[in-house]
């Protein structure tokens, strides 16, 4: 590990408002404030919402700056990336913005029921092998489920036409309510103030010219979920540490 990644993973542990539990040895930790996220931290009666896989936290730290009357939550497993976000939002002196760093499966321990209002998926990896890593797959939104209010609002926003396609057949299979579907969101007149905010991997797909995918949906409590019964051709380029494909193949 490089000296600069020891430094930030020394200044993460310092930050008031980073939290770190990235093992899943944390079966048996309690977590002090589930439930209490507004009371004991954030001090405030205002909605939370999460940005899950969050990276840098372009869209936490961009989110908290344009919406102070709601608080602001970054997950993600890597604390080096998440350093950026967490540093630039400290020393704005933001007080409706922490991180969290841990296992994005385990994300229901950390959160009581109906005490998220809505989540951002920010370009996650598609997981093109395997269904149930998908973060828009039944697994998750059953994790989802368990502590986003009825009906909360599901945003997803990624470069992979796998991972649009596939999240697109699920909410058809479950009738879940779509608000917004586009596959080219800068060309569809939906990018307002809150989508045009940038992460530093969309920066890279923009410039490439690929096009850049965004669906909104709300997650009701009620119905059981399944899994939609489709084949997918994979994604043909490289997408930073994912492998890459060949558009013949394909996946369910």
């Amino acid at each position: 590990m490089s000296k600069g990644k020891l430094q930030k993973f020394a200044d993460m542990a310092s930050y008031p408002h980073v939290f770190e539990y990235p093992y899943r040895a944390t079966e048996d930790v309690s977590f002090d404030i589930r439930g209490q996220w507004c009371e004991s931290f954030f001090k405030n009666d205002h909605p939370i919402v999460l940005e899950l896989g969050c990276g840098r936290g372009e869209y936490t730290v961009g989110l908290g700056r344009l919406f102070p009357e709601k608080n602001f939550i970054g997950v993600d497993i890597k604390g080096a990336r998440m350093w950026t976000g967490a540093t630039e939002s400290l020393r704005e002196g933001m007080k409706n913005v922490a991180f969290l760093r841990t296992n994005i499966e385990i994300i229901d321990r950390f959160f009581a029921p109906g005490e998220v209002s809505e989540l951002w998926l920010t370009f996650s990896d598609p997981q093109m092998k395997k269904a149930t890593k998908r973060l828009t797959s039944t697994y998750f939104l059953e994790r989802y489920r368990r502590f986003l209010t009825d009906g909360g609002m599901v945003h997803v926003k990624t470069d992979s036409n796998f991972l649009f396609t596939y999240t697109r057949a699920l909410l058809e299979a479950n009738n879940l309510p779509v608000e917004v579907m586009t596959e080219d969101l800068y060309h569809s007149g939906q990018a307002d103030e809150i989508l045009s905010i940038h992460t530093y991997y969309e920066q890279q797909w923009l410039d490439r010219g690929i096009c850049i995918k965004y669906i909104r949906f709300r997650l009701p409590q009620e119905g059981v979920l399944t899994e939609p019964d489709i084949e997918i051709p994979l994604d043909d380029y490289r997408s930073y540490n994912r492998s890459k494909r060949s558009s013949l193949e394909v996946s369910r």
